[in-house]
Order: C-alpha cells, then structure tokens, then sequence
C-alpha cells in the first residue's frame, strides 16, 4: 500500500494542507525541473527547432499513459478548462443534427468555467442549459442525483457537461453509464476531470468521453497555467479557437514555414494553444505526472480513501454530515454543518488550527493527496469538535 509522501514536498510541518482541490503543491523534483528550465531558456543559442516539440511530446504521452489513452495525438495541450471548453462549444455549433430547442444538460452548482462557455452558442442556434439538481436530501443523494442526470437524457440532449467528482463536495457521476446514454441518444458527452484526474482511475478507452478537460494544476500537481484535454474522433476536422502555425503540418521544418499550410497534424494536434511547448511550466508538468505514474491512481485513491473514510467517520459521531461512501470520492469529502453551527465560526477553527480547506456551496471540501496523513485527520477532528453550536 502507498505511504505518506510528504517528503517529496515543502509543506511546513504545522500547516494541514487539506485543499488539493483549490490548488496542489509543487513537488520538490518539479521545482528542481523548473529551476533547470528557466537557467536552460538563459543561454537561448542552445536551443534547436526539435525543442520547440520534445517537453510537449512528452506531456502527451505522460497523459496518455495516465487516463490510458492509445493514442497520444489524441492529446491537447491548454492554458485553462475555459479554453478547453471554448474548444467544445465552437465546435457544438457544427455538431450533426444539431437543432434549435435542444439541452445543454449540467448538473447543480457545475464551476463556472463548465457554465459560462455555452451562453454564445445558445444564442447563436437556440440551445438551452438545463441543470439537474440532487435530491433535497442526503440520503442516497449520490445515487438520487446520478439517476435524475440519466433520466434527463433524452432525444432533446445535445451535450452533457459533468466532472467525474463534484467540484463542492466530490459526489461521484457514473460517466460509463452517462455514456452508454448519451450514445444512445447522440449526444455528446464532455468530462471535466480536474478534480478527479490524478488521484481517482479514469479510463478514456472504458468510458469513451467525447472530449475530456483537465486543469493540471490541482491534482496533476502541475504549475498554474497548464491544462490538457483528450478529444476523441468526434473532434477530427473541427475548427481550434487559434489558427496556430506550430499545429500545422510539417511545422518542425522551419526552414519552409513561408511556405504556408492549410492542413492541421492529425487528430487533436489542431486544439494546441499557441506556444505550447512552455520551456518552464511543461518540465515541471512532466516531473509531476512521472511522479503519479510511479505511484500510480489506484494506489493513490486507496490512500486518500482511508484518510476521508477516517475523517467522515470521526465527523458523523460530531453530527456532520457527508456523502455516502457508495457515492462520494475517496480523495474529496464535503462536509454539510449540524444544524445550529455557524460557517464563520468553523472557518475560524480551521485557521486557528492551521488547517488549509475551503467552502464551496454548502459544503466546507476537505481534499486530500499523498502529503496528507493521519495528524492532518486529526487535526480537522479536533478543529470541527471546538466549535460550539450559536444560540
């Protein structure tokens, strides 16, 4: 079984760092990584044409090893999941069959990222967002709200927009049975993997997404600024957001760069943002992925899932409540207040414990990673037991 792993990173010894869903830690062989980087961009003579390809060659694989992708071309590499969303909605617009009247199904309190790329191409062809909210309870509210997503599939759907764990509270989605219901019914199926890539197994070739979107700088455990994205067969000859000289073909030539070329690289190569070879942030992404390729997802998820079982345990003795573990990430868990507890009040307990968590929608989001261990467990336990109900 994995062990702690927090000798691999800086975290001060009292800080609790419970929040990988805001934003991971760099690992101290990423930082080395891009120390290195930024002295080899210094002496610039240095570089050759092939630089300006090898790091984001390298990226492609490492993804596609880790979310087991057969075909690294398939891989597209990203500033942010709003451009990578951006990428979707452009090419909605062109989707076969497309009508006026048809959904954008999303479920309750999706990020904003996930919301905000459909409101041009609801205009432009008449489409409607229609958001799937859980059932107004916490029991079976995982299994609840997965089903009322599929019972809302139907002919009317263009697009379902979801992540594989909840950004609020890591309530998990079924994406091989959203999948097998969306292809039933032609619609398209987009997953934002942010808070769940990296730390809970995802199979692209068992669920078969049409695009997959995944901010890197959480879980991946990436530099800000780096996302990658997954786009199948759906998205061959669509149209990119940049027309992009480095994404055409023959484009490692550049003697003959002049010579201007329509044709795109195959598969996902159009979809590359400008400048995607980073000479900094790229082999500080790559240090990161070998890194949870070595430790490998499952083993990853079986550790932070015996932390959050811990917690959630200790915390429903104290009347806090949580998702059932059916339905919830092992490495994500929100934690719903009994009643008569104030937020501020909790906020409070968890500063002045040196507790690093946030609060998103009605939950406080505890997340977890390999620095994490059972003091940091314990800590939370005892930050959540101090404070008192308000009168």
């Amino acid at each position: 079984m994995l062990t702690c792993q927090r000798h691999h990173f800086d975290l001060p010894a009292d800080v609790h760092y419970l929040n990988a869903s805001t934003i991971g830690a760099n690992l101290k062989t990423a930082m080395d990584a891009g120390q290195q980087a930024i002295l080899r961009k210094s002496q610039p003579h240095r570089l050759t044409p092939t630089d300006f390809f090898t790091d984001a060659r390298q990226t492609r694989q490492l993804f596609s090893d880790l979310i087991n992708a057969d075909d690294p071309e398939r891989i597209a590499l990203m500033p942010s999941v709003s451009y990578g969303m951006a990428t979707v909605a452009k090419n909605l617009a062109n989707k076969p069959g497309l009508r006026a009247g048809q959904q954008i199904l999303l479920v309750d309190e999706e990020f904003p990222s996930d919301v905000y790329a459909w409101e041009e191409v609801c205009a432009q062809k008449g489409l409607i967002v229609k958001t799937v909210l859980p059932p107004d309870t916490l029991t079976n509210r995982g299994a609840g709200w997965n089903e009322r997503l599929l019972d809302a599939i139907t002919d009317d759907t263009a697009l379902v927009v979801t992540g594989h764990a909840h950004w609020t509270d890591g309530t998990r989605f079924d994406l091989v049975a959203l999948r097998e219901r969306t292809r039933a019914v032609g619609a398209w199926l987009v997953v934002d993997g942010s808070q769940s890539v990296g730390v809970m197994p995802l199979d692209v070739q068992q669920i078969r997404p049409d695009a997959l979107i995944v901010g890197a700088y959480k879980y991946l455990l990436g530099p800000y600024g780096t996302s990658l994205a997954y786009f199948s067969e759906t998205f061959d000859n669509g149209s990119p957001i940049e027309a992009n000289w480095i994404n055409r073909a023959g484009s490692d030539n550049f003697s003959t760069l002049a010579t201007y070329q329509r044709e795109y690289r195959p598969k996902a190569a159009r979809y590359n943002m400008g400048e995607q070879n980073n000479f900094i942030l790229l082999p500080m992404l790559n240090a990161a992925l070998t890194s949870l390729l070595a430790w490998g997802t499952a083993h990853i998820a079986d550790y932070c899932g015996h932390l959050t079982t811990e917690a959630a345990s200790a915390l429903a003795e104290l009347g806090f409540r949580t998702e059932e573990a059916a339905w919830r990430s092992n490495h994500l868990l929100g934690v719903r207040l009994p009643t008569g507890l104030d937020m501020d009040d909790v906020k409070q307990a968890l500063t002045d414990h040196h507790i690093s968590a946030s609060v998103r929608g009605s939950s406080i989001r505890i997340s977890t990673h390999v620095w994490n261990d059972g003091a940091d467990v314990a800590a939370l336990i005892e930050a959540l037991s101090s404070v008192r109900v308000s009168v």
